[in-house]
């Protein structure tokens, strides 16, 4: 992702080029470190405390944490793509190609499981007492 961010210099060379090298390269990199402090600021934190998991702003009661499992690879791209649930809850990220399905145990709430991009899913897992 650092990287497809990084041809946002470039493109402003182009653009700035006739006016001059330096102006073009001081905006290509002031736009690339903005795209990743926005991307960084806005990323979703996930965290396991003792009344349940929290990612973002949602949060899953312990109570109703259900069977949790972690997908790679195909698998992965199976249950972001075909394999989700239309009432599932997602946080996703499309540079985070690993995520964790947590079952929702409330009878009452019609989503089905929360679908969770990060980075360590076997952690989260560890974390939710789930492995």
């Amino acid at each position: 992702m650092v990287v497809a961010i990084g041809l946002v210099v470039p493109a402003s060379l182009l653009i700035f080029l006739p006016l001059n090298v330096v102006v073009g390269l001081g905006a290509g990199v002031g736009m690339w470190a903005g795209a990743l402090g926005v991307l960084w600021f806005f990323s979703p934190v996930i965290t396991v405390q003792e009344g349940g998991l929290r990612v973002g702003n949602a949060t899953l009661e312990a109570r109703y944490i259900g069977e949790v499992s972690a997908f790679r690879g195909d698998q992965a791209r199976h249950e972001k793509g075909p394999g989700a649930h239309g009432l599932a809850w997602l946080s996703l990220s499309p540079w985070v190609e690993p995520v964790a399905k947590i079952s929702v145990a409330d009878p009452e709430d019609p989503t089905p499981y929360w679908l969770v991009s990060t980075r360590n899913p076997d952690e989260l897992l560890r974390a939710l007492g789930k492995n």
